[in-house]
């Protein structure tokens, strides 16, 4: 599964760029991928309405819309989405013609993205090597036909990606449920669920606890594993605003990166005040303080600057703490205090790779600000102790205050438009009794009750041959997922495989003994059914749900909208158990709407909310009353001790991470910009002095190895890059390096692969080699503002 070095006709180099993220450079991004994948004219016409009151919501991330929108609401990232869903480029039945599913498993990711739009159900048939167009209804009879056949229902899984609409999501596990099972594996698993797990124990709501204008007008925000500038860049214009408005940014992560160095905002070109900046100015600083913290030394960090902020308290009584607030809203404060006193300033700052002093200044930033923001993503969700490291960020909000107050709060970054309403609407295995009570009493049934599996539990049960069908709504599970190999081997050993997707993917092939592949219309798409034209709902990382409504022609006559392949699914499947009229629903999807709001807490008055512009927000107790519906009726500290993390000699821990060129597991070209990385994917990055140490060099072609608890496992032909990260800590990106992440190295509670926490070795690749080509000076600063 690793493969060779991808090929591509420009040479691999590599430039450290000093220029700052967006500008004139983003805008011409945007306009040369419309021209590559053929998208000008529809593609054009979709960016107009992208992120409008009246248009569609962009599928590239969920930060949230301002009130006030600019004409233009989209990032580079965002066009890049749009012109890769509107190209005219078509992956036809004449194209599988041509190719055998094993030659389209001999090409890259980056090939198979460029192939285009697919256009007509497909079908794999047991012995065959290749996909051959299928008629709709034989393609739903066909997989009611497998699914019928299962000796129990929790033989089979159901995967949702967080493109999945709230309508589309809800039907979907109604759908499943009725069928019999909880086995509800999502892409939530892979990402966030550690957030998830952490702050509903803390503070009984797994969602961020800030607004848009609490951003804004923030004194500080911490932002901590994570990249915005390429996975989020839309979040740089808000923190542009909280600079203006006096507030601090402080990054923390292991690789220094771009966006949150300098900024400029494409939209600036329209204002003539600000127009030179964007074409030669050096942009707005962002950080006023970067850490480079050790890959997953977060947990340690976080204790010691509460530490600091502790032995302050000491110092000057009552002027550091929140006392008010934590005697009438906290649990558990004593304990917590107890174990910061007792830990070991020596392993904090061992474990954080950061040193005292900066922990201070750190804590004195802190201690300066009244309104305080923690933000995160999966840098800090994807390694052993994520949960202990997100309710790390709860102990130093919950000491200072910072919940339910304005300006102030938890922030987990959502990475996809709908992941986190999909998890409202019913996509989980472990949905609460209320949940599955309401959603029984509504369509007259009995849900089952036993928890059902998650991703990883899917893959190793798919391995085990205990599920025999997987059905994913969107998303590519097998890039995406730990342990490649480990993981196809899985997806062969299934009865049916079935994707709906709207262009191929690698996860298409490596597949059961039968497999589907059924095309959807994209998020830009007007969707009309026998009730005229639809929109959908999603719901973006701040609670806040908006409509979306697509605009173009779909790519082929002979797509079909996402609750129209559920209903119709349904159908073909359950037949007359089912008491749903799923044709009724789908016709009119004010109709499924109606159903959720009866079912799903929050969404009283749902179709003319959802038509108000901007929406409406759900219910958030924790952000808007200072009420914590936890166990103890309060928001609760918790005591983690650190786990040190010692590597034997020669090894390395490393993360994966995306480059600016991709989404999730789409790979758009084969550049990092931000980073200066260009032509090439299969790279390593290293600090200078640990390639020294290993007697490696630049541009040398290199095997990585992991090692987890005695077992190996290897990633050919990657190629050397010294970087500025630190000591003992590498860098790769995904889903070239997610054959290394084993399938058991989970975070503790909230079973998420530790895609970034996997110790490796380095050796010269058995295959030989170095890159010919000139490395210009590696050695970025790292910059402190």
């Amino acid at each position: 599964m690793s493969g060779p070095a991808s090929s591509d006709p420009t040479p691999p180099f590599v430039h450290p760029t000093g220029k700052p993220a967006g500008g004139l450079s983003s805008v011409l991004a945007t306009v040369r991928q419309l021209v590559r994948d053929r998208a000008v004219r529809r593609g054009t016409r979709a960016l107009r309405v992208i992120n409008q009151v009246d248009g569609f919501d962009c599928p590239g991330c969920a930060w949230p819309e301002a009130k006030d929108r600019s004409t233009f609401e989209f990032c580079e990232n965002g066009a890049k989405a749009v012109a890769a869903e509107t190209t005219s480029r078509r992956a036809d039945p004449g194209f599988f013609a041509q190719h055998t599913a094993a030659d389209l498993l001999a090409q890259s990711d980056y090939w198979l993205e460029q192939q285009g739009r697919l256009t007509h159900p497909l079908i794999r048939r047991a012995g065959s090597d290749r996909f051959e167009p299928i008629g709709w209804d034989e393609a739903f009879a066909r997989a009611g036909e497998v699914l019928r056949s299962l000796d129990d229902p929790n033989q089979a899984a159901f995967y949702t990606s967080g493109r999945t609409s709230n309508e589309a999501a809800f039907l979907y596990q109604l759908f499943a449920r009725m069928y019999g099972t909880n086995n509800f594996p999502d892409c939530s698993n892979m990402c966030h669920e550690s957030s998830g797990a952490a702050l509903t124990d803390s503070i009984g709501i797994g969602k961020a606890t800030v607004t848009l204008d609490d951003v804004v007008h923030a004194d500080l925000l911490i932002d901590m594993g994570h990249n915005p500038g390429s996975c989020h860049p839309r979040m740089l214009s808000a923190l542009r605003e909280l600079k203006r408005n006096g507030g601090r940014v402080v990054a923390v992560n292991p690789l220094p990166e771009t966006g949150l160095n300098h900024f400029k905002h494409p939209q600036d070109l329209k204002h003539p005040a600000r127009a030179l900046d964007v074409l030669v100015g050096g942009g707005a600083p962002i950080a006023d303080l970067y850490v480079p913290v050790r890959i997953a030394g977060d947990l340690a960090l976080l204790k010691g600057i509460a530490k600091e902020l502790l032995e302050e308290e000491d110092r000057r009584p009552g002027e550091v703490f929140d006392h008010a607030f934590i005697r009438e809203h906290t649990h558990g404060h004593e304990a917590l205090l107890a174990d910061l006193r007792a830990e070991s300033w020596a392993l904090v700052v061992e474990q954080s790779g950061v040193s005292r002093a900066e922990i201070r200044r750190i804590a004195e930033m802190v201690m300066a600000s009244e309104r305080l923001i923690v933000a995160w993503a999966m840098g800090l969700t994807q390694q052993p102790q994520a949960v202990a490291a997100i309710q790390s960020i709860v102990n130093l909000l919950l000491l200072r205050g910072s919940i339910g107050r304005p300006g102030a709060g938890a922030l987990p970054v959502r990475g996809h438009s709908n992941v986190q309403g999909d998890r409202t609407v019913g996509i989980w295995e472990r949905m609460s009794e209320r949940f599955l009570d309401a959603l029984g009493r509504e369509f007259g049934f009995e849900p089952p009750r036993r928890h059902g599996y998650d991703t990883v539990e899917t893959l190793r049960a798919m391995h085990a041959g205990r599920v025999k069908v997987f059905f994913a709504m969107g998303g590519n599970v097998l890039s995406a997922g730990p342990d490649t190999e480990y993981a196809a081997e899985g997806f062969r050993r299934c009865r049916l495989t079935a994707h709906v997707s709207i262009k191929l993917n690698r996860g298409h092939l490596v597949a059961g003994r039968r497999a589907l592949v059924l095309p959807t219309i994209g998020r830009a798409e007007r969707d009309v059914q026998a009730g005229g034209e639809q929109f959908v709902t999603v719901e973006d990382t701040m609670g806040i749900i908006h409509a979306s409504r697509g605009v173009v022609p779909p790519a082929s006559p002979d797509l079909l909208s996402e609750p129209t392949i559920v209903a119709r699914l349904a159908k073909a499947v359950l037949g007359a158990r089912s008491p749903v009229d799923w044709d009724a629903l789908v016709a009119d999807y004010d109709r499924i709407r109606d159903r959720i709001q009866r079912v799903v807490p929050g969404f009283d008055d749902y179709n003319r909310r959802v038509r108000l512009p901007g929406g409406f927000p759900l219910p958030n107790l924790a952000r808007d009353k200072r009420q914590f519906t936890t166990t103890t009726g309060k928001a609760n500290f918790t005591v983690h001790p650190i786990h040190p993390v010692r590597l034997e000699p020669g090894q390395l821990l490393m993360m994966s991470m995306r480059s600016h060129d991709q989404f999730n597991t789409t790979v758009y070209g084969l550049s990092d910009r931000y980073r200066g990385i260009h032509g090439e994917r299969r790279v390593v990055l290293m600090n200078a002095a640990d390639v020294a140490e290993l007697g490696l060099a630049n541009g040398q072609v290199v095997d990585l190895t992991s090692h987890f608890r005695g077992q190996r496992r290897t990633a050919r032909r990657f190629i050397v890059l010294a970087y500025p990260i630190p000591r003992g800590c590498a860098a790769t990106y995904f889903p070239e390096a997610n054959v290394l992440v084993p399938i058991d190295s989970v975070a503790e509670r909230s079973n998420t692969p530790t895609s970034k926490f996997v110790v490796i070795t380095v050796a010269p690749s058995e295959y030989g080699g170095r890159f010919d080509y000139d490395l210009i000076e590696q050695e970025q600063p790292m910059p402190r503002v």
